[in-house]
């Protein structure tokens, strides 16, 4: 097994290059640099996110005491100064050309140096530690509670197969997942939290804004009490997946010869279900834990979030999209492709865990 895992550990390093060099290509081509928002920012009045409005000693509030003139490569540009453009360039480092400021970055994120956010004034790490607090409520509570909720519920339902209670948990199943997150999240809010029925939930934010001054307990409850809308919208569809997985795979079981001749030995029947049947049947649900939660976790719910006004990775990823912060992008395209390629890893080794029989080295050889 150590063998494998060394295999795998080594073919992290291409996998990770190959997902940046994609990435980073492909960024070459889209419209719209960080420079142009900057321009467009400045032109239009507006900001980019909170990041350039008239914070002092950027860019942007430099150029206010510039004067215009001069020509510009940027559409839009007119009238800016072209030292200012070419200072932009230069704090970007679009002086360079791209292969240089590719290896350049990849040099810096080998050394856990991922840079400082275009538009923020703030390391790329810091921002995200910032806002994975709300991440790690959403994915872990939601994941927890769908394998809470759908593994007993799968196994009754393959115990059940065909009878009234069957039929009807898979009709409510289906219902579930046909409702989309968001507009669930919608009547959530409109029931639950003052929209037109009973204000029982707070409206937004992770916690309270006298959280720091509650005690442990207070502070705990308060807690729970703001996430349990945006961890109800965002588990809603989850269940139909993992239950129909833990039923089908306890039938596939159930049907096989060594149930058949436990039943035969005289074993009772809760005995052959969780002293022989769970864990064959349980390998996949239980060793694909960490990838779900690590799904969960890194795509956040853009939707979610933005309904329930929470500050997640989910509008940091968005908002660095539609800024073009490349920092951030990179950044945590480097840090989650990496956590992801070693989570793969780890559903390995709980293969492994929940069945010893499992041998990737003679698998692989």
């Amino acid at each position: 097994m150590g063998a494998y895992i060394f295999r795998r550990l080594l073919l992290i390093i291409p996998t990770l290059f190959g997902i940046m060099v994609m990435n980073f290509a492909l960024v070459q081509f889209v419209p719209g640099g960080p420079i142009e928002q900057i321009i467009a920012q400045i032109e239009g009045g507006g900001d980019v996110f909170g990041g350039f409005s008239g914070a002092g000693g950027s860019p942007a509030s430099e150029l206010e005491t510039q004067g215009a003139g001069g020509d510009s490569q940027y559409a839009g540009a007119r009238g800016l100064p072209p030292e200012f453009i070419e200072k932009l360039e230069k704090e970007f480092g679009f002086d360079k050309p791209p292969l240089e400021r590719f290896i350049g970055m990849m040099w810096n994120y080998m050394r856990l140096d991922f840079g400082e956010s275009y538009f923020r004034s703030i390391s790329v790490m810091d921002l995200v530690i910032e806002k994975m607090p709300v991440s790690i409520s959403l994915g872990l509570w939601s994941t927890l509670i769908a394998y809470i909720v759908s593994i007993p519920l799968g196994i009754r339902k393959a115990v059940k197969d065909g009878s009234a209670f069957d039929t009807w948990t898979s009709g409510a199943i289906i219902v579930a997942y046909a409702i989309p997150g968001f507009l669930f999240a919608i009547l959530l809010l409109v029931l639950f939290a003052g929209g037109s029925y009973w204000q029982i939930f707070p409206l937004r934010g992770l916690v309270s804004d006298n959280w720091e001054s509650l005690s442990w307990p207070s502070r705990i409850a308060d807690y729970f009490w703001h996430i349990t809308l945006p961890v109800l919208a965002s588990t809603i569809s989850a269940f139909a997946t993992l239950t129909l997985l833990t039923k089908n795979s306890f039938l596939d079981e159930i049907k096989k010869h060594y149930v058949m001749t436990a039943r035969a030995k005289g074993l009772s029947e809760r005995a052959v279900l969780y002293g022989h049947v769970f864990r064959n049947a349980m390998l996949i649900v239980i060793a694909g834990f960490p990838t779900v939660f690590i799904g969960v976790f890194f795509s956040g719910s853009l939707i979610i979030e933005t309904i329930f006004s929470l500050d997640g990775l989910g509008r940091l990823g968005f908002e660095a999209a539609v800024a073009r912060d490349y920092p951030v992008i990179f950044g945590t395209l480097f840090v989650f492709g990496l956590m992801g390629l070693l989570v793969g890893i780890l559903s390995d080794l709980m293969y492994v865990f929940v069945d010893p029989r499992i041998d990737f080295e003679k698998r692989e050889g």
